[in-house]
């Protein structure tokens, strides 16, 4: 595996930072971003679909965003809902430093950006937004998912925006057969040759 890729921890070229506007919630704004993470230039096409595609997440509880990159989804998380608690979680410190850079810059104080054992793996959460990193190949997103979905909280859904071609179907399939007998897992709607999944724990 490059060093450079966006997955991997330490990206092997210098950081240089640079300014980023988007629009999160309805609204410009001015963040931050930088060479050796995903989408490093703006909002991504599947996380955009993810984006206007959701319901709004619950006001309260627990939150996360899998795969956080510079923070799009979990400063959105932390927009809609002021009074949750949003967790993102990534194995790239500079996307960490980025996602928690550009909470304090919006004054997003419920936001917190860390490395996957960093998390309590007591913790439930009420809801998780992600698009999970395909190209990291089958085995290693099997393992991550199966990592995060089973820390949903009871009555919690999970919701997975992946592309039809990188094999959204067949995942959808395997999900189904390795989640426990209290999940469920449907198609909820497709878009732009994009998939959500919805993935739901009994409550």
């Amino acid at each position: 595996m490059a060093t450079d890729h966006y997955f991997s921890a330490e990206p092997e070229k210098p950081e240089i930072r640079k300014p980023l506007t988007v629009v999160l919630n309805g609204q410009s704004r001015r963040l931050t971003t930088s060479n050796g993470i995903f989408s490093p230039d703006g909002i991504d096409k599947g996380t955009a679909v993810l984006l206007d595609d959701v319901p709004a997440p619950p006001a309260s509880g627990n939150l996360l965003d899998i795969g956080c990159g510079w923070g799009p989804i979990a400063l959105t998380l932390a927009l809609k809902s002021p009074g949750a608690t949003v967790t993102a979680v990534d194995v790239n410190n500079r996307c960490i430093a980025l996602t928690n850079d550009n909470a304090r810059a919006l004054g997003l104080a419920n936001v917190r950006a860390c490395l996957p054992e960093e998390v309590d793996p007591e913790l439930r959460f009420d809801t998780i937004w992600s698009n999970p990193p395909i190209r990291i190949g089958k085995s290693e997103l099997h393992s991550l998912l199966m990592l995060w979905l089973p820390r949903l909280a009871p009555g919690g859904n999970a919701w997975l925006v992946v592309q039809k071609n990188l094999g959204a179907d067949s995942l959808q399939r395997w999900l189904a057969a390795e989640l426990p007998g209290e999940y469920s897992v449907r198609r909820e709607s497709t878009a732009k040759a994009f998939r959500i999944l919805r993935v739901t724990r009994a409550a």
